[in-house]
Protein backbone atom coordinates (compact mmCIF):
# COMPACT_ATOMS: atom_id res chain seq x y z
CA UNK A 1 0.00 0.00 0.00
CA UNK A 2 1.18 3.31 -0.97
CA UNK A 3 1.67 5.95 1.89
CA UNK A 4 -0.04 9.21 1.42
CA UNK A 5 3.21 10.51 2.25
CA UNK A 6 4.38 9.12 -0.85
CA UNK A 7 2.72 11.52 -3.10
CA UNK A 8 4.65 14.79 -1.80
CA UNK A 9 8.25 12.84 -2.05
CA UNK A 10 9.27 15.09 -4.63
CA UNK A 11 8.75 18.02 -3.29
CA UNK A 12 11.71 19.83 -1.61
CA UNK A 13 11.39 19.79 1.80
CA UNK A 14 7.78 18.79 2.45
CA UNK A 15 7.03 16.24 5.32
CA UNK A 16 3.39 15.08 4.86
CA UNK A 17 1.97 13.83 8.62
CA UNK A 18 -0.21 10.99 8.25
CA UNK A 19 -0.98 8.03 9.73
CA UNK A 20 2.57 6.46 8.69
CA UNK A 21 3.98 9.56 10.27
CA UNK A 22 2.15 9.63 13.39
CA UNK A 23 2.75 6.32 14.18
CA UNK A 24 6.75 6.55 13.77
CA UNK A 25 6.85 9.71 16.16
CA UNK A 26 4.27 8.65 18.81
CA UNK A 27 6.79 8.43 21.35
CA UNK A 28 8.49 11.63 20.67
CA UNK A 29 5.52 13.67 20.52
CA UNK A 30 4.42 11.93 23.89
CA UNK A 31 7.35 13.62 25.35
CA UNK A 32 5.96 16.89 23.40
CA UNK A 33 3.41 17.12 25.54
CA UNK A 34 4.28 16.44 28.43
CA UNK A 35 5.87 19.43 28.80
CA UNK A 36 2.73 21.13 29.15
CA UNK A 37 3.12 20.96 32.37
CA UNK A 38 5.52 23.11 34.31
CA UNK A 39 7.29 19.94 36.68
CA UNK A 40 7.84 18.50 33.54
CA UNK A 41 9.67 21.41 32.00
CA UNK A 42 12.01 21.86 35.02
CA UNK A 43 12.58 17.89 34.64
CA UNK A 44 13.73 17.89 31.05
CA UNK A 45 15.32 20.97 31.39
CA UNK A 46 17.51 19.43 34.77
CA UNK A 47 18.39 16.40 32.84
CA UNK A 48 17.50 16.36 29.15
CA UNK A 49 18.63 13.02 28.28
CA UNK A 50 17.00 10.89 31.55
CA UNK A 51 13.98 12.81 31.01
CA UNK A 52 14.15 11.46 27.18
CA UNK A 53 14.69 8.27 28.33
CA UNK A 54 11.55 8.23 30.15
CA UNK A 55 9.86 7.91 26.46
CA UNK A 56 10.55 4.39 24.53
CA UNK A 57 12.11 6.58 21.46
CA UNK A 58 14.36 5.54 19.45
CA UNK A 59 18.17 6.75 19.54
CA UNK A 60 18.20 8.90 16.65
CA UNK A 61 14.56 10.80 18.14
CA UNK A 62 16.45 11.23 21.28
CA UNK A 63 19.34 12.74 19.55
CA UNK A 64 17.46 15.27 17.13
CA UNK A 65 15.64 16.64 20.65
CA UNK A 66 19.17 16.92 22.27
CA UNK A 67 20.62 18.31 19.06
CA UNK A 68 17.12 20.51 18.61
CA UNK A 69 17.36 19.34 14.78
CA UNK A 70 13.58 20.29 14.02
CA UNK A 71 13.79 19.23 10.90
CA UNK A 72 15.42 15.81 12.08
CA UNK A 73 12.46 15.58 14.21
CA UNK A 74 10.06 15.84 11.38
CA UNK A 75 11.17 13.49 9.65
CA UNK A 76 11.35 11.16 12.49
CA UNK A 77 7.44 11.48 12.83
CA UNK A 78 7.22 14.66 14.77
CA UNK A 79 4.33 16.97 14.52
CA UNK A 80 5.30 20.71 14.50
CA UNK A 81 2.37 21.96 16.82
CA UNK A 82 3.57 18.97 19.14
CA UNK A 83 7.24 20.16 18.67
CA UNK A 84 6.82 23.88 19.35
CA UNK A 85 6.81 22.76 23.08
CA UNK A 86 10.53 21.96 22.77
CA UNK A 87 10.65 25.84 21.75
CA UNK A 88 8.76 27.26 24.08
CA UNK A 89 10.30 25.21 26.72
CA UNK A 90 13.60 26.93 25.50
CA UNK A 91 12.01 30.00 25.42
CA UNK A 92 11.16 30.47 21.66
CA UNK A 93 8.37 31.54 20.09
CA UNK A 94 7.05 29.05 17.23
CA UNK A 95 8.50 32.14 14.66
CA UNK A 96 11.62 31.73 15.74
CA UNK A 97 11.38 27.90 15.18
CA UNK A 98 10.61 28.31 11.70
CA UNK A 99 13.27 30.45 11.16
CA UNK A 100 15.70 27.87 12.01
CA UNK A 101 14.05 25.62 10.58
CA UNK A 102 14.20 27.61 7.14
CA UNK A 103 17.92 28.35 7.28
CA UNK A 104 16.70 31.61 7.72
CA UNK A 105 17.09 34.73 10.04
CA UNK A 106 14.18 35.34 12.32
CA UNK A 107 14.16 39.10 10.88
CA UNK A 108 14.14 37.95 7.06
CA UNK A 109 11.47 34.70 7.86
CA UNK A 110 8.98 37.47 9.66
CA UNK A 111 9.49 39.50 6.65
CA UNK A 112 9.55 36.61 4.02
CA UNK A 113 5.91 35.94 5.65
CA UNK A 114 4.88 39.33 5.78
CA UNK A 115 5.24 39.47 1.78
CA UNK A 116 3.17 36.66 1.17
CA UNK A 117 5.88 33.70 2.18
CA UNK A 118 8.14 31.37 0.72
CA UNK A 119 8.08 31.66 -2.96
CA UNK A 120 7.15 28.75 -5.13
CA UNK A 121 9.84 28.44 -7.67
CA UNK A 122 11.80 25.97 -6.48
CA UNK A 123 9.51 24.42 -4.10
CA UNK A 124 7.41 22.34 -6.03
CA UNK A 125 7.38 18.90 -7.64
CA UNK A 126 9.88 17.82 -8.94
CA UNK A 127 7.55 16.99 -11.45
CA UNK A 128 6.31 20.48 -12.26
CA UNK A 129 7.73 21.59 -15.90
CA UNK A 130 6.85 25.20 -14.01
CA UNK A 131 8.93 24.86 -10.79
Amino acid sequence: MTSYNDAFSDIPGTTVFDATQSRLGYHLNMFCMSLMKADNRAAFKADEAGYLARYPMSAEQRQAVLDRDYNRMIALGGNIYFLAKIGATDGFSFQNLAAKMTGVPEDRYRAMMIAGGRPAKGNRSRSDPTR
